[in-house]
Parts: C-alpha cells; structure tokens; sequence
C-alpha cells in the first residue's frame, strides 16, 4: 500500500455492514472476497458495503440516514440478503488517510441475521464469501492466509471481544460510534496508522513516547496496539 502524503483526494461516503449470525453457539461474522481482478483492494476480505449513491437519499441534510440506506442497499447488491433499518447499530466511522489515491469516510453497522437466508455473490467484483468465526479468521490472518485491510482487522478483534450474539444485542444500542481518522507514518519499514489517543497522532510521529493507539502493518501482517 502506497502513500502520498502530498496528495489529498477526496473522501468519498460509503457504508459497510457487519453481519452475525449465531451457529453452534459461536457468533459467526459474513465476510466477502474482492476480486482480484478489482483495482482497488482486489483479492482482500472485507465486510458487505460501498459508495453512498444519489438515489439513497439527500447526504449533505440528513448524512446519518443516507449511509443507513446505502448500507442496507450495498448489502442486497453484493450478498442477496435483505436487511432493515432497526436490524442495524452504528459502531464505528472510518475514514481512509490523507495520501491514498481512493479514500472513503465509511459508516460500519452491525446487524444480526435472525432469519436464515441464501447469501448469493456475483463472482464479479465479489469473489466469494464465507461465515467466519472472528478468531479463526484472525488466526488466519495471523497465518498470511486471509488479506485484511485495518479497518476490518480492527473490527474483527471488536467482535471477538464481544463473544456472542446476545452480547451484540445487549450493548450495541447503547454504544456510541468509534471513530477512526488515522494519519498514516513510516517507520522501520512498517506502515503505522495511528489513531486519535496515540501518542505521535498530532505530530504524526510514529517513535512519539506515550500511549499507542494504532495499527502496524508489515505486507499483509497487522498487529493493533491500544496500549494508555
């Protein structure tokens, strides 16, 4: 992943919507496959979702509302599952650094999948999908066998802190949104993305002394430190 830090292109509304489901008694996490053939994060896992579009609503009056509908929409598109609105709780808003040549200000939803329904992909800009326990996919992760991009890491390690669907429920009505801005530096050849709390975030300096508050990648390998 390449950086500019000269370049400052737009951010563009876009909204992602986290599925569970309960299987076993595991929660269970719907995750998709970007085709590598796609330009931008071709061949990496990612959470259902997309670009805000005009026919979803009037963003610059009621942006909130507009990213629920994308959502939902984004959701129907590349998986076939219908969703609605009161299925799904706002935990957290990402933001692409300043230097990448695509960014997106991306609304993340989590909803609960209650009724059982065929998830259907195109093949065509969505490769494959699978349900996915959060720990064997960061397990895999971990491995090199899954590509994440930090946003989904960081959110797969949200739901495996939470554990189990009745916990979803409970709390995340109540939660209010994190929000990730990060200014992405270099160091020891290590991309380090650092977060609002992290002690070189205003500064942009990565060997700042203090708390952590970011995410680390080396390749395809993520480590997240959250450490005040």
């Amino acid at each position: 992943m390449e950086f500019n830090s000269k370049e400052v292109s737009p951010a563009y509304p876009s909204a992602t919507v986290v599925l569970v489901r309960s299987a076993d008694a595991a929660l269970e996490v719907l995750m998709v496959r970007r085709s590598r053939d796609v330009r931008h994060m071709g061949g990496m896992w990612v959470f259902p979702g997309g670009r805000v579009d005009p026919a979803d609503g009037d963003f610059e009056a009621d942006p909130e509302a507009t990213a629920l509908t994308a959502a939902i929409r984004e959701t129907r598109e590349e998986t076939g599952l219908e969703i609605t609105a009161d299925a799904l709780h706002y935990i957290s808003h990402w933001t692409t650094p300043k230097g990448a040549k695509k960014r997106f200000a991306t609304w993340f939803y989590v909803g609960l999948l209650c009724e059982e329904q065929d998830v259907m992909v195109d093949g065509g800009e969505i490769a494959e999908h699978r349900w996915v326990r959060p720990a064997d996919a960061l397990a895999e992760q971990a491995r090199g066998e899954l590509r994440l991009m930090p946003p989904t890491f960081i959110t797969l390690l949200e739901l495996e802190r939470f554990g189990s669907c009745e916990v979803i429920q409970r709390e995340a009505p109540d939660m209010a949104p994190l929000m990730y801005a990060p200014r992405v530096t270099e160091l020891d050849g290590a991309l380090h993305f650092l977060y609002a709390g992290d002690a070189g975030f205003d500064t942009e300096d990565p060997a700042a002394p203090g708390g952590r508050h970011r995410c680390i990648m080396v390749g395809d390998s993520l480590e997240y430190l959250r450490e005040f």
